[in-house]
């Protein structure tokens, strides 16, 4: 979501002892008598911890702020703790809190790709049965976008918080200066690479096109870069039929050499700038507004960068910017691939005021206080009657990125991928630093079939 999105930075919240003592412990710390999920035995108040990965845009203490202001019960107090930490970080950092249960979140956000992982391992709070009791549940929220909450059992963990599409975002000023189609739409793989030679010659100061390519990325290596590849060239990851993960592809070779020869070309960043955590930033908030970059390969949410008091902003950006839909490989049916994936908002299982937790969350997520919070974050919706909304439509580019998920692809919704997911994107980065591609897939293969055992693998 994070494809949106709604997707960066360093440890958990440190909170004074004072603090600590009275309302911010862990919900695995019962001795205190403010902790996580207990009653204050002064004011009888609840005191919820909301814990999410703060990316520096401050939308979510702004949401969550705004949320308990207008969050009527005063029994129940909500307290932001975020994690400033880059991706890998923050699910490390999570997992080791819904393990231990010290500084244990009542409230967390979870990227879809995880959640899975985290309803196996018994983090999570099954939802389903009060989801089912709630009429917004079964009314508003788009069908489709519940399978990134589901986890394999079949039971729902999470509620859609936000989702999200990817295609290639173009600076209009870059293509005009490089005699190209301010209205562009490539057809195929040898259109974009047909751009990016005419930029390369006619702007030589400029990046012809950015996508994530190392393991510093993390997820956004995995599923804007290369599952965008893969799938768009009618490969996939998992087997549903045989239940198998694919190690060997003419597919994966196809998405391989599409990354190959970026960098080998000279279409790509150096590699300083795209070989660490800071890529995906570099890309939507210095380069792209600043117009060192022609192309980017990239999720629908970076337009919270650039609107009115993001962190990028870059006045008059939906006129300088086009959204184009990646297209298949050799333009084969359905002609345009996205991967979709998104945050969803869980209860951790370790929580002691599951139900005080769940009321929030219902408020929380209602239309108004969604809306609010897909505007300000620049991802798409998860509601029906928010994705009618004017407000949201009106948003540069909404409409279009919500037109992308037509053609959208989950992730595999197994519990394996979150270890698969680093071999990918150790895969890539072996790629871009010079491996050849079916040398990069042989490791791959390799070290999906330790993971996952012999028997659960197949080559195509």
């Amino acid at each position: 979501m994070k494809n949106s999105p709604l997707l960066k930075r360093v440890s958990l919240i440190a909170l004074s002892a004072v603090l600590a003592a009275s309302t911010f412990a862990g919900c695995g710390n019962s001795s205190s008598a403010g902790a996580s999920g207990s009653e204050s035995a002064q004011t009888g108040q609840i005191t919820l911890k909301f814990t999410y990965r703060n990316d520096g845009s401050n939308v979510y203490d702004n949401w969550i702020k705004a949320v308990n202001e207008k969050y009527k019960n005063s029994k129940v107090k909500v307290v932001a703790a975020p994690i400033t930490a880059s991706e890998g970080d923050y699910f490390t950092k999570i997992d080791l809190a819904l393990k231990s249960g010290v500084n244990c979140p009542d409230i967390v956000a979870e990227d879809t790709f995880i959640l899975n992982s985290d309803a196996g391992a018994g983090y999570l709070t099954d939802l389903t049965d009060r989801l089912n009791g709630w009429s917004d549940w079964k009314s508003q929220f788009i069908d489709n976008l519940k399978k990134g909450v589901t986890a394999s059992d079949g039971k729902v963990y999470a509620i859609p918080l936000s989702t999200d599409s990817r295609g290639l975002w173009y600076n209009k000023e870059i293509f005009k200066k490089a005699g190209l189609s301010t209205n562009w739409q490539p057809k195929s793989w040898a259109d974009i690479l047909s751009a990016c030679k005419t930029i390369k010659e006619k702007c030589p100061d400029v990046v012809p096109f950015w996508m994530n390519s190392g393991k510093a990325t993390g997820e956004a290596t995995s599923m804007q870069t290369y599952e965008m590849l893969l799938y768009g060239a009618s490969g996939t990851l998992y087997n549903s039929d045989s239940n198998k993960w694919v190690v060997k592809s003419s597919e994966m070779t196809d998405a391989l050499n599409f990354i190959s020869t970026i960098y080998k070309n000279g279409y790509g960043p150096s590699l300083s700038l795209v070989l660490n955590g800071e890529a995906s930033n570099t890309f939507s908030r210095q380069y792209m507004p600043k117009g060192k970059v022609a192309i980017g390969l990239d999720g629908s949410w970076i337009t919270g960068n650039w609107i009115k008091g993001g962190v990028a902003e870059w006045d008059g950006y939906a006129d300088k910017v086009g959204f184009a839909s990646m297209p298949t490989s050799k333009g084969q049916t359905p002609g345009t691939i996205t991967m979709s994936g998104g945050w969803g908002l869980a209860i951790p299982s370790q929580s002691k005021n599951k139900d005080a937790a769940f009321e929030f969350l219902k408020f929380a997520m209602n239309k108004d206080n969604l809306l609010s919070y897909n505007k300000a974050a620049g991802t798409l919706t998860t509601r029906k009657d928010v994705a009618d909304d004017p407000d949201f439509t009106e948003i540069p580019f909404n409409k279009q990125a919500n037109e992308m998920l037509q053609s959208a692809v989950f992730r595999p919704a197994y519990d394996k991928y979150s270890s698969v997911t680093t071999e990918i994107q150790s895969m890539v980065e072996s790629v871009v630093t010079g491996t050849k591609p079916e040398d990069a897939i042989t490791k791959y293969g390799q070290n999906v079939t330790r993971i996952v055992g012999s028997d659960k693998v197949e080559s195509k």
